[in-house]
């Protein structure tokens, strides 16, 4: 069976086991920063999740395939992107190689493109992630069940994508959440923060995480000091977070409700993962198709 949401919320593991996880889409993060700067922001992260989806076959539509004006469609349809930031985003990503023409489309009038290799590494990176976290909760073999079959985890993903699209919770987990979530680069930095939690007991009202350097958030995250400096007096100014003593010079604490709000947002999105997972390999066990609206 497969995790929900409130199950998610209320195992104490789970805090625990997403910094973990947090931790490590940080080092995904160090790895290749290019790779990062897609998932900058919730809007970014959408528009390449959708992409990914709509090349693999978004589910109920009836041909698989990627080109500019679909995803410009896409986006518009599920209020993700205007068309000039589907559009500039699609190109950002055939600059980078993380998407590249098909050699062979079959309608000359468009130009289909395909994830590159790279791509494909990281969002597999991306969902094995998700896996081991879930099997930490549980001891489960989500992971063992993917290597045996590969193909599976892009059977999984343009059904979490779909999930990721229609879901309202995902769009608006709380006030903190979203300023750094819609912000440029303000996802990223919320990974690191909440990844510098040393988590020995209960919550606090105020978690100190030690020193945080700005300077090396700007030039890990690629986010300039004017943008980082009022992201986080915005965030203060919501009682979020903060200094302990001299700004910069002193330990940095985050808030509870802050953690929480990352929390909840992962018990959604974990679960959305841990639901398609579950429907991808038990329609897989009974020769089945799971149906377009799962």
């Amino acid at each position: 069976m497969a995790f929900t949401v409130d199950e998610l919320k209320q195992d104490d593991r789970f805090l625990s086991a997403i910094l973990q996880g947090a931790h490590d889409l940080i080092a995904i993060y160090v790895e290749n920063p290019r790779i990062a700067s897609i998932l900058a922001s919730q809007q970014r992260w959408l528009l390449a999740h959708s992409a990914f989806a709509l090349h693999l076959g978004y589910p109920g539509d009836l041909m698989p395939g990627l080109y500019s004006s679909r995803l410009t469609e896409f986006a518009d349809r599920y209020n993700i992107a205007s068309h000039n930031t589907a559009v500039a985003f699609l190109k950002e990503m055939m600059a980078y190689k993380f998407v590249q023409p098909v050699l062979h489309g079959q309608d000359r009038r468009i130009t289909l493109l395909e994830p590159t290799e790279i791509t494909y590494e990281y969002m597999g990176k991306w969902l094995y992630t998700h896996l081991h976290v879930l099997d930490t909760l549980d001891g489960g073999s989500r992971i063992a069940e993917a290597a045996l079959d590969v193909a599976a985890i892009w059977k999984m993903q343009p059904h979490i994508a779909k999930r990721i699209v229609e879901s309202k919770n995902l769009r608006n987990l709380g006030p903190t959440f979203n300023l750094f979530n819609f912000a440029t680069s303000g996802g990223l930095v919320m990974d690191f923060l909440i990844s510098c939690i040393n988590l020995t007991g209960s919550l606090s009202d105020r978690i100190v995480i030690g020193p945080v350097s700005m300077q090396a958030l700007q030039s890990q995250f690629m986010i300039s000091r004017t943008h980082l400096k009022r992201l986080f007096r915005s965030a203060a100014e919501l009682g979020s977070l903060g200094w302990v003593g001299v700004p910069g010079k002193s330990s940095f604490w985050i808030s509870r409700n802050f953690v929480l709000e990352y929390r909840n947002y992962q018990a959604e999105k974990y679960a959305i993962v841990d639901i398609v997972r579950n429907e991808i390999f038990s329609s897989m066990e009974s020769g089945m198709t799971i149906c377009a609206e799962s």
